[in-house]
């Protein structure tokens, strides 16, 4: 069994991945360029789900499964796949802890003020007045209640935050009050003092938030984006930041990244830019891994309970 990667992990990752599995054929390879030759080849092909085309599946004549080691899932070539009934599976679940720390955080400082008390060190200045507040009864609805989205509002909840979510069906979940759907969620916008959202790109999700979306908002609401940036249209975050519609707009993912340097969100009063940071973490690659060999074990096996099987014609 060949199996390729079209990106290089560090080598004690190699090693394990080598001793766990001495039956199968390791090739690791920087980019999917270099692998280009050896796709013919393969059985089994491991990606960061950016780097793959039509060509590349159409060439993959023996390929039988395609492990995703992240869990967005946009750039890959799915109609391509769906043709050819390849297995994917990917690593839906490992974003979940440092997403919803990196939520956390977010949300406490801006609750402290802590941008404005960084400022105010720079300039040596004391003062006591800034406009403090707490999570503490703070209203947080969740845009895609799924593992990510559940972590936030189990943490949320240490906090006695009072916390609604939205996903597909409306139906219940463990730490949320209420649940709504991507249809009902406009009941919920002008309760909210926070709203996160980790929904994924979909053809249901793009551009589904409009300039009247946060007019619903309470002017003090929080928008906090680390799913995708292809949920909202830039126009229609200028716009409101050019408005003051809300509060504050925190913005970890773009349609176009890295953001450009000369980009308004750099500099728009209302807006922060992090650089797609939410979901990195040491542990990212570790557990990612430790998905593709226990789907490698029930592959080599013969098995069927692989873990988060994608569905090619939904695209999650």
């Amino acid at each position: 069994m060949k199996i390729i990667f079209t990106f290089q992990p560090r080598e004690e990752f190699v090693s394990d991945l080598k001793n766990s599995f001495p039956e199968a054929e390791f090739h690791f390879y920087k980019k999917v360029k270099e692998a280009e030759h050896e796709l013919a080849n393969a059985e089994v092909i491991v990606t960061m789900g950016e780097d793959l085309t039509d060509d590349h599946i159409e060439r993959s004549e023996k390929c039988k499964w395609i492990m995703v080691t992240s869990a967005g899932l946009e750039k890959m070539p799915l109609d391509a796949i769906k043709r050819r009934g390849i297995l994917v599976t990917n690593a839906r679940g490992i974003h979940k802890i440092p997403m919803a720390e990196f939520s956390i955080g977010l949300m406490l400082q801006h609750a402290k003020q802590l941008q404005s008390v960084w400022e105010q060190e720079k300039q040596a200045v004391w003062s006591r007045r800034l406009p403090t507040s707490e999570l503490y009864e703070a209203s947080l609805l969740i845009l895609g209640a799924g593992a990510i989205g559940g972590e936030i509002a189990r943490l949320a909840k240490a906090f006695r935050m009072n916390v609604s979510g939205v996903n597909s069906t409306g139906s219940d979940a463990d730490h949320f009050d209420k649940m709504f759907t991507l249809d009902t969620l406009r009941e919920q916008l002008p309760e909210a003092d926070y709203i996160i959202s980790v929904l994924p790109s979909t053809a249901r999700t793009k551009a589904i938030l409009k300039v009247d979306h946060f007019e619903e908002m309470k002017d003090t609401a929080v928008f906090i984006n680390i799913g995708r940036g292809d949920l909202v249209e830039e126009s229609v975050l200028l716009e409101v930041a050019e408005k003051k519609a809300i509060g504050h707009m925190y913005l970890d993912v773009f349609d176009q990244e890295p953001l450009p340097e000369g980009h308004p969100f750099w500099t728009k009063e209302g807006i922060t830019v992090t650089p797609h940071l939410s979901s990195i973490t040491k542990k990212y690659m570790p557990r990612a891994l430790e998905i593709f060999k226990k789907n490698l074990s029930t592959y080599s096996n013969n098995r069927e309970n692989y873990i988060n099987v994608i569905d090619a014609e939904r695209g999650y």
